[in-house]
């Protein structure tokens, strides 16, 4: 398969599957794939999320090698929220390396209090922060805060999350 040309063929969820079943279990095809999500053009790199994050839900050690350049390409300006919707979304149910758990924490802290981003992406960064609240209990007030604010003026898919991440930290 031509990856990159598969990737600009068609963005739907047929392709996506299409993609994440040629990369199997084959490390060198998903770094082919990472490559290409971190290094090409627009168009190329915003399709490519989708069947990243879902190789690495599959085959969570794919990333491992990955994590200084994932979280890197995270602090760029202007991304485009597929990016980073693909990029947290991946990291909500792996353990983060200890070494960039500081990072991520400061993006999602971002991406969750920001005012204009996108709903799928403060949603996935909520979890990739309840889950980072069992190793590090002294942020969840600042994460009770956040949703609490948030929560009546948001969206049924962000509330029913919050909901979730709240009693997650709660029992913590």
């Amino acid at each position: 398969m031509k990856l990159r040309e598969e990737i600009l063929k068609e963005h739907s969820k047929a392709q996506r599957i299409k993609i994440v079943n040629w990369i199997g279990n084959n490390q060198r095809r998903f770094d082919e794939l990472f490559d290409l999500f971190i290094n090409d053009e627009y168009r190329v790199v915003q399709r490519a999320g989708w069947p990243l994050s879902y190789c690495v839900i599959e085959h969570p050690q794919f990333i491992k090698n990955h994590w200084k350049q994932l979280i890197g390409n995270l602090k760029k300006p202007n991304l485009h929220d597929a990016v980073k919707r693909n990029s947290i979304r991946l990291m909500q149910d792996l353990d983060i390396p200890e070494k960039y758990q500081g990072e991520v924490m400061d993006i999602c802290f971002t991406y969750l209090e920001s005012p204009t981003e996108a709903l799928a992406v403060k949603v996935f960064s909520m979890s990739v922060l309840g889950n980072l609240a069992k190793i590090y209990p002294e942020i969840i007030p600042e994460i009770k805060i956040l949703l609490e604010d948030q929560l009546p003026l948001q969206t049924a898919g962000f509330k029913s999350r919050a909901k979730k991440v709240l009693k997650q930290i709660g029992k913590l």
